[in-house]
């Protein structure tokens, strides 16, 4: 004899995006600096002793990724890249696709702003500097440690959809 069960209706999980926006404004900035800093600072070890980020030393600039809900400042403190709790001069803003395309070259970083598809607010000569350092890194930001984050995060962005 066959008895009918009721559908189980199991919830589905949150999309990565909604995670990432539910947890971000709960992580502490200690967390975040611990996770983030590093990252940035090997990333960026030649440009950084090489003086090319002092045009950030007692400046900040915003990274505000809005579909993501997630915004990063960063400074320059002695030579290295450090978050701050304090809004920036410029703020880059746009959505994680688009810094995506940006950190891995994938599409050309002066057509995602004239497209207006990444932004550039406030001290916009700051922006467009700090836009520029991350454009002259030939092979992209997507190399080592930070680049297998990058592919990561890409691929549970493509998951959203």
């Amino acid at each position: 004899m066959f008895l009918p069960f009721p559908s189980l209706s199991l919830p589905r999980p949150l999309a990565p995006s909604r995670l990432i926006r539910a947890l971000d404004p709960r992580v502490p900035i200690a967390v975040k600096r611990r996770l983030v800093e590093p990252l940035l600072n090997r990333t960026f070890a030649e440009p950084l002793a090489e003086g090319e980020f002092d045009v950030l030393e007692g400046r900040r600039i915003t990274l505000r990724v809005e579909d993501l809900g997630v915004v990063l400042t960063l400074g320059l403190e002695a030579g290295h890249l450090v978050l701050c709790r304090e809004a920036g001069q410029a703020t880059i803003r746009g959505g994680w696709r688009e810094f995506l395309c940006l950190a891995t070259r994938r599409e050309d970083p002066d057509a995602l702003f004239f497209q207006r598809r990444l932004l550039i607010e406030g001290d916009t000569e700051l922006g467009l500097t700090v836009k520029n350092l991350l454009d002259g890194r030939e092979e992209g930001l997507a190399q080592g440690r930070l680049g297998a984050w990058l592919m990561r995060l890409e691929r549970l962005a493509r998951r959203d959809h």
